[in-house]
């Protein structure tokens, strides 16, 4: 079972208030969000939250490792509650679906570079694009018969 959200928050250290609460609460629910998609679901729970207090929210759950932010090549930053294990993404470059997929080595880093170059490795971070399987039925439901 995961703790509160208060608790988490507590134990890093950090203030508790209802925008970080919030922020929790919505990653819990829906992860792989951008912050604009963040701040919307936020409303929701706390209509006066500006996107700046969002940002900031997760800029400071981010450096306290309650949550993951992930980069995609040509995207808004992603953020999600799973934290703590090796894991990758998998994204859809037709539709921007992200999954989560286990790292098969199990241990960091899940991948070693070929020449490290003197540097201590101490996580990789992968992500696989490819076609979900609903942008794979649409393509296929797209081509003439």
């Amino acid at each position: 079972m995961r703790q509160a959200p208060g608790e988490l928050i507590r134990q890093a250290g950090l203030r508790v208030t209802p925008g970080r609460v919030a922020v929790l609460d919505v990653l819990e629910e829906a992860p792989h969000l951008d912050a604009a998609m963040v701040h919307g679901r936020v409303l929701t729970k706390l209509p006066t939250t500006s996107i700046q207090s969002v940002h900031n929210i997760l800029t400071d759950l981010t450096a306290a490792r309650l949550i993951h932010r992930i980069e995609p090549a040509g995207s808004a930053a992603l953020y999600e509650r799973r934290v703590g294990d090796r894991h990758h993404h998998i994204i859809c470059s037709s539709c921007g679906a992200v999954t989560d997929t286990d790292c098969v080595a199990g241990t960091a880093p899940c991948l070693t570079p070929d020449n490290d170059h003197s540097y201590v490795v101490q996580t990789a971070e992968v992500i696989f694009w490819g076609l979900c399987p609903g942008c794979q039925a649409k393509a296929r439901s797209d081509q003439p018969s």
